[in-house]
């Protein structure tokens, strides 16, 4: 039985399962740095396993972690995490809301360092409670107001799980070794640069990552080229001025919301670049105390975006002046604080060639689209820049699935059909990789 083969057997054997853990993920939705309890639940199902599971300050640089929620909501979202049914020895572990895992398995023959990305994190989003949304009828729906898995990463830890077990049924016959990475705070591009900032991937060889729906929206598509993740950085500025009565006494008073107006206005008039696409939004502007007072205070929310790395660098580097600028026009205080970022970046072509060839191979997809434009941000960019620059190769997959509603809606759902497909793909991409046994070589 060649390896192909073995996976869909393996694969289809763990149908249900994955089906079973995908639902129960997405009753306990967590926002990013919070997935304690989806974290300590992969880390547990690893272990079990047989692989070497790493957490906390081991797969994550704590200094470039970004947007991470205070002490207070860190704390009760641990603890509400234990009392789900969360093991404490792994919670514990990520205190401060360092809730990366790493599952690493050395096989016993020395080969390539192949490594693959799920994330965790859901979205800050009420679930529908109606009769027409699956997760609710069938009883699956989101357990915590305010959160739901409404981007299908709740799937992605599933097939992540379902690859961990295909792969170690099959140890015999790989070599090399794998990493399983389930990185929070994808949401907001936030996680994605302090676990590459520590190093966890700066020897592997070939790196991989994956998305239910976005631009494929139908069961039985699957994206194996895809190129133009825009470069982004977020920010949020806050502009500090001296309150004062507009009437009495006007000129003591330092206006920070015209400071913050005047940012707004300069930063959309940026130049753009000469090299490729780039972008600026401000996206929220809340200032002001009363109708009668000088505006003492401001918070901008801004994102800058460029095709490449270095043009979003320039972007960002033009609106960070602008903004220091603008406070100094008006003489208030500006504290800035970055949010989220993520790198540019396309696939590697020979690496996106195997995974169509796998794809075509198993014959289960019925639309194989050669290249998409992403055409957005998405943090698994990092790993692909970091493994790019030490000369390893990346690919990320759009894999189809039909969908309730768009993504991030509050009625998202996917066809669960989607995931086998991913697990077949990622597991038989990865199998090959870990053998070097193509049978058409590329």
């Amino acid at each position: 039985m060649v390896l192909d083969e073995k996976v869909v057997v393996q694969v289809d054997k763990l149908k249900q399962l994955t089906i079973e853990r995908r639902r129960f993920l997405h009753a306990y939705p967590e926002p990013g740095w919070t997935e304690f309890h989806t974290a300590a639940f992969a880390a547990e199902t690893l272990t079990n396993l047989g692989y070497a599971v790493s957490l906390g300050d081991a797969v994550l640089d704590p200094e470039k972690m970004m947007g991470v929620p205070g002490a207070a909501i860190l704390k009760e979202a641990a603890q509400q995490a234990i009392k789900s049914g969360a093991k404490a020895e792994f919670v514990n572990q990520m205190a401060g809301g360092k809730t990366g895992v790493m599952a690493v398995f050395k096989f016993a023959l020395p080969g390539p360092v192949v490594a693959l990305r799920f994330d965790m994190d859901s979205n800050d989003v009420c679930e529908a409670q109606t009769e027409d949304h699956r997760p609710y009828k069938c009883g699956f729906g989101s357990k915590k107001n305010g959160a739901m898995h409404a981007c299908g990463h709740d799937g992605h830890t599933a097939v992540g799980l379902t690859v961990a077990q295909v792969l170690m049924s099959l140890k015999d016959e790989l070599a090399g070794t794998i990493k399983l990475i389930f990185q929070p705070a994808e949401e907001g591009v936030r996680g994605a640069r302090a676990m590459t900032a520590s190093g966890i991937v700066d020897d592997v060889d070939y790196m991989l990552g994956a998305h239910f729906g976005f631009k494929m929206k139908h069961t039985g598509q699957v994206a194996c080229d895809v190129t133009g993740f825009l470069a982004t950085s977020k920010y949020d500025a806050e502009f500090i001025g001296i309150p004062a009565h507009a009437g009495a006494a006007p000129e003591a008073g330092r206006n920070a919301l015209l400071a913050a107006a005047c940012a707004t206005l300069n930063l959309h008039a940026i130049s753009r670049h000469g090299d490729g696409a780039s972008r600026i939004n401000v996206g929220s502007l809340v200032a002001g105390s009363g109708r009668n007072i000088i505006g003492d205070k401001a918070v901008l929310k801004l994102e800058t975006r460029g095709a490449t790395s270095k043009i979003n660098q320039y972007m960002a580097g033009e609106a960070l002046r602008i903004i220091k600028a603008a406070a100094a026009m008006y003489d208030v205080k500006i504290k800035i604080r970055e949010v989220g970022s993520a790198a540019g970046g396309s696939n590697t072509p020979e690496l996106s060639k195997k995974v169509q060839m796998v794809a075509e191979r198993l014959a289960i997809f019925d639309d194989i689209v050669p290249t998409a434009d992403f055409g957005a941000s998405e943090d698994f960019s990092y790993y692909m820049e970091r493994v790019q620059e030490k000369g390893g190769q990346a690919a990320y997959m759009m894999v189809g699935a039909d969908l309730a509603a768009g993504h991030h809606d509050s009625y998202f759902d996917f066809d669960e059909t989607a995931l086998d497909y991913a697990a077949k793909l990622l597991s038989s991409v990865t199998a090959q990789l870990l053998t070097d046994k193509f049978i058409e070589k590329v």
